[in-house]
């Protein structure tokens, strides 16, 4: 029973470690592809499987800019993007990448917007 939290703990310091790595390869420009070329792209989180086999990358482009293009790029490119993961990540198997945009800032900037409504900050206002 003591093994669960370290193994929650050992795939947070994995998911850490590649979204690290992706962001590095695509911050100094090794994909060579122009929509990654011409785009500020944040991995904001990878989590990885219980097995570490499996890694979802959540990106979000800078401005939300281009986000379709942009994710369509990394899905391109992600046999080189996993080839160096594998290269860097001392893991018995390559983990797969599947990369996803990031919705949480425009779920936050939705809810923010929803308690800034009059009958909210009214109700929420007076207690």
């Amino acid at each position: 029973m003591t093994d669960k939290p370290e193994k929650s703990v050992r795939t947070l310091r994995v998911g850490e470690q590649v979204r690290h790595i992706l962001s590095e390869v695509l911050q100094r420009g090794d994909v060579h592809d122009e929509t990654l070329a011409s785009h500020m792209v944040s991995i904001t989180e990878v989590r990885m499987s219980p097995d570490l086999r499996h890694a979802t990358v959540f990106v979000k482009p800078l401005l939300g800019k281009d986000e379709e293009a942009v994710l369509k790029a990394l899905r391109t490119n992600t046999a080189y993007l996993q080839r160096e993961v594998a290269t860097r990540v001392k893991m018995k198997y390559a983990a797969r990448l599947k990369f996803l945009a990031d919705e949480s800032f425009d779920e936050g900037s939705h809810i923010d917007s929803l308690l800034r409504r009059p009958e909210v900050a009214r109700d929420l206002g007076d207690d």
